[in-house]
């Protein structure tokens, strides 16, 4: 399906540029979003007449997500979790947890908005991009912990964990992975391929 961008799209193109994406991605993601519209000649015609006004919001909501950047950028987020001693989550961090905890801290984004290729299964400092406008994004640490102790030495660079033997390493990890089996995928937003996968398994059902 060809469309219209209505704001720029990581790795699609920039406002106003017509591209051929797959139906299911278009009709998943990109057109209930609002983020762009059908390539007919109506609608071309459309944006060309709202080009101007398409693009001023856009600057004004490009300039209010830049001054959320700057209180947002480099600021570091606690999140508790039971661990083995090797590190490995009874479970995961997922993108909504780091969208609730950031919201928590006074900014109000959206799990889509946490820029997270997959989960977080260990203890540690872990950098996340988060996306506040199509051309703005804040990178914050999330500091995955035990407890609030914990959490502060990770930040004074300490080794929170504990030696352990290698037989003890694999049982404590093949129970962390068993654990988090039944988790959350660490996005909402859905992959062109598998939206388009999803599509055609759905028309041979």
């Amino acid at each position: 399906m060809e469309v219209i961008l209505l704001e720029r799209v990581h790795k699609l193109g920039q406002m106003g540029d017509v591209v051929k994406v797959k139906d299911g991605f278009a009709r998943n993601f990109l057109l209930p979003r609002k983020k762009a519209l059908r390539a007919t000649k109506a609608n071309r015609e459309q944006f060309e007449q709202q080009k101007a006004q398409l693009e001023a919001t856009n600057l004004k909501l490009k300039g209010e997500a830049e001054k959320i950047k700057l209180k947002l950028d480099g600021q570091t987020f606690t999140i508790i979790r039971q661990a083995g001693e090797t590190g490995m989550l009874y479970g995961s961090v997922s993108s909504r947890d780091v969208a609730d905890v950031v919201t928590a801290g006074g900014f109000t984004i959206a799990r889509s908005q946490s820029a997270l290729d997959r989960t977080i299964k260990s203890l540690g400092l872990h950098e996340v991009s988060i996306a506040l406008h199509p051309e703005v994004s804040a990178m914050v640490t999330i500091n995955v912990a035990r407890s609030a102790d914990e959490a502060e030495r990770q930040l004074r660079g300490e080794n929170v964990l504990i030696e352990k033997t290698d037989e003890e390493l694999a049982l404590e990890d093949a129970e962390a992975l068993f654990d988090d089996a039944g988790a959350a995928p660490a996005d909402d937003a859905p992959a062109p391929d598998d939206t388009d996968t999803k599509d055609k398994r759905k028309k041979k059902g």
